[in-house]
Parts: C-alpha cells; sequence; structure tokens
C-alpha cells in the first residue's frame, strides 16, 4: 500500500506540466509572456531562481510531501511568489491539510489566477500566480468547510514568507 502511494505521487510529480511561463524557443512564448506583468526569458528565470524554484514555477513540478519547511509555519505574514514578490496568501488563511503541501483556504485577491490541466488524464484546476505566471499547485475542493470549502495546495518552493512586523 505504501508503495503504491510512493508510485501515485512519483506518477503526480513526473506528468505535471504547464505552460504558464515556457522558454522562449516554443510557439506560444510570445502570447504568454505578453500575458504577464512579469515575464523572462528561460535564461533570466534560471539566474534568479533556485533549480528547485525553476523546477515548480516554470517547468510545473511538484515537491516532495511534507519537504517544505512551509507546512510548519504560523507566525502571522503573508506567503509571496519566489519569482515576483507578489502576495499571494495570509497565514490566517493556512490550515494543516494533512496533505504534505502548505494549503490556503483563499488567497490575496488579485494575487493567483486559474487556469486547468489535463496532465494527469483528467482536469485539474492549476493556479499560477496572476503576476509572472508561476506555477504554484492546484485548487481543490475538500477545504474547511466553516470557510470556503477550497485547498489552494501549493508548493512550498514556489512561495517565501515574509513575517508580519510589529
Amino acid at each position: 500500500m505504501k508503495n503504491l502511494f510512493f508510485a501515485f505521487l512519483a506518477v503526480v510529480a513526473v506528468s505535471c506540466n504547464s505552460s504558464a511561463q515556457k522558454s522562449d524557443t516554443e510557439t506560444n512564448s510570445k502570447e504568454v509572456a505578453s500575458k504577464y506583468e512579469v515575464s523572462k526569458t528561460d535564461a533570466e528565470w534560471k539566474a534568479i531562481l533556485t533549480p528547485a524554484e525553476y523546477h515548480i514555477l516554470i517547468e510545473a513540478g511538484t515537491e516532495r510531501p511534507f519537504s517544505s519547511e512551509l507546512n510548519n509555519v504560523k507566525e502571522p505574514g503573508t506567503f509571496v511568489c519566489a519569482a515576483c514578490e507578489t502576495d499571494l496568501y495570509k497565514t490566517e488563511h493556512k490550515f494543516m491539510s494533512g496533505t504534505g503541501w502548505p494549503s490556503f483556504d483563499r488567497a490575496i485577491e488579485g494575487g493567483i489566477e486559474m487556469g486547468s490541466d489535463s496532465k494527469l488524464g483528467y482536469t485539474r484546476d492549476e493556479i499560477h500566480c496572476g503576476t509572472c505566471g508561476g506555477h504554484l499547485g492546484h485548487l481543490f475542493n475538500d477545504g474547511p468547510r466553516e470557510t470556503t470549502g477550497k485547498r489552494h495546495c501549493i508548493n512550498g518552493d514556489a512561495m517565501k514568507f515574509i513575517p508580519d512586523t510589529k
């Protein structure tokens, strides 16, 4: 059973691929680049992002569950896009989903935009940074019922945390 779980996670990690930020050599790169306020070439993204951030944000990868230090953040603050520092989520809307990825029931208005992907053979709601188009994660309808009922399942490597100052 444990092996099946890890096999499923491997399939998910390998099969996630998005057109959020394609390299300049791909056919739709000009269309994608013109859509976002912050746009960079593939080489420029590689120069400013860590390999893990690049894999998640640009290649639409997925980090290993329970690997992000951001899972345990509880102090007041803001989670921002690791690529462009757009405000995405507030700690007050974070919850422990048990899935292994930072989870939120809502985003900061204007911080994200939605798309879809069918990489696993079915359509999922994909979450992108509203400013640079970087892949953040996916939206599911299994969040807290007492709030929005939504779970924004976000890769920790796609974000940085900025604590509130007193």
